[in-house]
């Protein structure tokens, strides 16, 4: 059995007070309370560093761990017991922990009293939609007015070799040296590359107030603990608000080498740019890697221009094994973006102006049923096949990573996807790539596809 450790402590900086009907909902272990949810939450930023992808072997491994929230005179108190000890330093937890442990608190209750239990948002909808993703991030304290844009979202596999989780180090450390600040899904792997090397840029430099900012949902979270590098958390509630995030408060996009998530990511982003309203709209996007990731980046590129179509590329660069020339087309793309937002009068904290459909906003939950349901041919917009693309993808992170699609794979055997003939050839040769490559899971663990084709 792992090391454990049960103590009381005080949320950090960020939720100090909660009304007693809020705390009740906390508490509540039934299929409508928020217990269950916060206590897989709480114990994955708690076993920050654990060199496991599994959110199930997690939950298994700390199956006596629990969360309750005190309610007492000077505040709220959290109750931890039998929680990993790797969270804390001689008895006393540590510090980035407690602020993540405080934030995803925060994020939990806020969403649920102001945002799917409140009538002013319209979830059904797309500006309900964009504006609920406004308000979380305005709670967390993520909107920064008075800061011109620098804001690099990079994204990638948590699951990357030694190689290239260093070069994602040498791109965030040459993206620091021009300041910039990163923001990522908050995980390991390319997630936590690009900000140890920005850290390090940022204290050359004297960057005092250097941003690490980690946008995360309940599901991934549970999987991939947050990286303690990050400094501002924010937990939204799903998939589809939290890539809303990053393309809102994001004023450039790197992603590197990954594999079925990043491809969920970069289809959705495509997708988004493709659209005709978004043409004139600048956002620099670069794919980047050192050189054993030029085949995975060429694989990518064919898949992409099968399915979007050849304009596809007009709207991102592929720049292999060079950091400094990554650095500075982003420096020369936000720079770009800051004057096309200064001479519209748009916001530098908020992207208000993209147009994001509906198809990349609405949940999807990834059963059997919806994903053999999914519409995979060309016979629809080319932003709705990126929609469904995403969730086929979606679908498969879940049941790769995620305890609910853990068990739906245990209890029910695998997803299965139907598309057009080429369309399914080309999807499944790039998921036999990703697999021959080992960016399914872990390197040295074993890969059980949870799909099939047909």
């Amino acid at each position: 059995m792992p090391e454990t450790i049960s103590t009381t402590i005080s949320p950090e900086g960020s939720l100090e007070v909660l009304s007693q009907q809020e705390v009740n909902r906390l508490r509540d272990t039934s299929a409508n309370g928020l217990h269950d949810l916060l206590r897989r939450c709480a114990l994955a930023v708690l076993n920050c560093g654990s060199p496991t992808d599994d959110g199930l072997a997690v939950m298994e491994a700390y199956r006596d761990f629990d969360i309750e929230v005190l309610q007492q005179d000077r505040g709220i108190r959290l109750k931890l017991t039998n929680a990993p000890a790797e969270a804390f330093v001689d008895g006393r937890m540590i510090r980035g922990i407690r602020e993540h442990l405080s934030a995803i608190l925060r994020d939990i209750v806020y969403v649920f009293n102001e945002i799917q239990q409140h009538s002013r948002f319209d979830l059904t909808t797309g500006d309900g939609t964009t504006n609920a993703v406004f308000h979380i991030l305005r709670n967390a304290g993520t909107l920064k007015p008075s800061r011109e844009p620098s804001l690099v979202v990079c994204w990638g596999g948590h699951s990357i070799s030694r190689e290239e989780y260093d070069y994602t180090k040498d791109v965030g450390y040459h993206l620091g040296l021009r300041d910039l600040d990163i923001c990522t899904g908050c995980g390991p792997g390319a997630m936590k590359g690009p900000m140890k090397g920005a850290n390090v840029a940022h204290a050359k430099q004297r960057r005092r107030h250097g941003r690490y900012l980690g946008i995360s949902e309940p599901g991934i979270i549970a999987a991939e603990s947050p990286n303690p590098i990050v400094n501002e958390l924010v937990v939204m509630p799903d998939i589809e608000k939290r890539l809303e995030a990053f393309v809102r408060v994001g004023h450039g996009i790197i992603i590197f080498p990954g594999g079925v998530g990043t491809a969920e990511e970069a289809l959705y982003l495509l997708g988004i740019l493709l659209h005709p309203e978004n043409a004139d709209t600048p956002f620099p996007v670069i794919f980047s890697g050192p050189p054993s990731a030029a085949d995975y980046f060429k694989r990518i590129d064919e898949f992409l221009r099968y399915t979007l179509g050849d304009e596809v590329c007009q709207r991102y660069r592929i720049i292999i094994d060079d950091p400094a020339k990554v650095a500075r087309a982003m420096r020369e793309g936000i720079d770009e973006v800051t004057e096309f937002r200064r001479a519209h009068n748009d916001a530098f904290y908020y992207n208000w102006r993209l147009n994001v459909q509906p198809g990349f906003q609405q949940p999807f939950e990834p059963t059997h049923e919806a994903m053999a349901a999914l519409q995979l041919h060309h016979d629809q917009p080319i932003h709705e096949l990126a929609a469904n693309l995403r969730r086929a993808f979606s679908g498969i992170v879940a049941g790769n990573v995620k305890e609910p699609g853990i068990r739906a794979i245990e209890a029910h055997g695998p997803f299965r996807l139907h598309a057009e003939a080429e369309l399914m050839a080309r999807l499944d040769a790039l998921l036999s790539s990703f697999v021959a490559q080992g960016r399914m899971k872990l390197p040295g663990s074993h890969y059980v596809p949870c799909y099939t084709l047909g």
